[in-house]
């Protein structure tokens, strides 16, 4: 039976499931898993918002083993009747059928915009939005470009994951480098992207990933930038009822 549309949507995102190793990201992915345990009889929708994954590429008939526990429970939300959206990141970009099929989640790869208790949300990962940035729009062309990827794919897979979480570790360290303050309106580029969207489109809310930091941002006074922040050091998520959105932190009952 589908839930009812009256229940609050949970919005998280950049699990970055498999950094830094096996170890800890169990440890993460058994945090998550609580999470939305604890959350699964009050919600109708969940986002996850890109980089679920520290890496990801889906082969034509295998995927990287692993991540059942988070995989079983989002199976489990979706039998409910929970719908679940998943966007990709600049680290799990190569998502393609896996989870429709198996899950029955919605995929999106750019931001979409929904509607929800009547007001307009603008989601997507935020990776490569805003201005400048060039070298990384650049290489995110090549890496969507079907032809690279089909290049990848024939790679063996113990050469291309190595050298792909490689360089997803090079670049998360970089990302958290930047993530730990806030850096003003003139210099935080999304926000920098929001504003210049508002000239084009009304939006109530702006929800974004990518940038490891939450934040909850007064754009006008009927528009605000959301920032998921992670789930490797914030444990952070939002939640829209018909009232308020709120950007919240998760207190695990794991260690």
């Amino acid at each position: 039976m589908p839930v009812a549309l009256t229940k609050k949507i949970i919005f998280l995102s950049d699990f970055h499931l498999g950094a830094p190793d096996e170890d800890k990201s169990r440890i993460r992915e058994l945090k998550i898993v609580d999470f939305l345990k604890s959350v699964s009889t009050d919600v109708s929708e969940l986002f996850i918002v890109g980089d679920m994954f520290d890496f990801w590429f889906e082969y034509k008939h295998v995927v990287p083993k692993g991540f059942v526990r988070l995989f079983g429970m989002l199976a489990q939300l979706s039998d409910r009747g929970i719908k679940i959206h998943l966007f990709t990141g600049n680290h799990d970009m190569w998502m393609k059928d896996y989870f429709q099929k198996e899950i029955g989640a919605s995929l999106y790869k750019k931001p979409e915009l929904f509607v929800r208790f009547g007001k307009k949300l603008w989601i997507g990962h935020g990776d490569g939005l805003g201005p400048s940035d060039y070298g990384y729009k650049f290489l995110k062309k090549i890496f969507q470009n079907p032809v690279c990827q089909f290049a990848f794919g024939i790679l063996p897979p113990y050469l291309a994951i190595s050298f792909a979480n490689y360089c997803s570790r090079k670049s998360r360290e970089q990302a958290e480098q930047v993530a730990v303050n806030f850096l003003g309106a003139e210099k935080e580029w999304l926000i920098r992207y929001c504003y210049e969207f508002l000239k084009q489109e009304s939006i109530d809310y702006f929800i974004f990933g990518h940038r490891h930091l939450p934040i909850d941002f007064q754009l006008t006074p009927t528009s605000r930038y959301i920032n998921l922040g992670d789930w490797i050091t914030n444990f952070s998520y939002a939640t829209l009822d018909a009232d308020n959105m709120q950007l919240l932190n998760y207190i695990p009952s794991l260690k």
